[in-house]
């Protein structure tokens, strides 16, 4: 099991910037795969960005491609994600989470372990 603590959310206007972090405690970080999903009210988890164990491999949804990057320290045992030029229709709450396998998952139940997430209200 690995404990997840998502911060960096808050409030910000459109066109701005924000990172989150994502810290891991407990087992080895460099043994998993993470990725960052989002949920907006009254709407399903959607998928944002992946990144492999060493890094070296990332994937991101094509609504964020080009403003947000995927990174991640096994040093500091953090996962961030860079958000910029963001957008109203990126409000929602942002969960990071662990998975034990390989592939850079695009679906939540390829997940092992999440955080509480953290929210991120962009205003127009």
């Amino acid at each position: 099991q690995v404990q997840l603590v998502e911060s960096g959310g808050g409030l910000v206007q459109a066109g701005g910037s924000l990172r989150l972090s994502c810290a891991a405690s407990g087992r080895t970080f460099g043994g998993y795969v993470m990725g960052w999903f989002r949920q907006a009210p009254g709407k399903e988890r959607e998928f944002v960005a992946a990144i492999s164990r060493g890094g070296g491999s990332i994937s991101h949804a094509e609504s964020v491609k080009g403003r947000f990057t995927i990174s991640r320290d096994n040093a500091k045992n953090t996962v961030y994600l860079q958000m910029n030029s963001l957008k109203p229709e990126d409000t929602a709450v942002y969960y990071c989470a662990a998975s034990m396998g390989w592939a850079l998952g695009e679906i939540g139940h390829e997940y092992d372990n999440w955080g509480q997430g953290t929210q991120v209200t962009v205003s127009s």
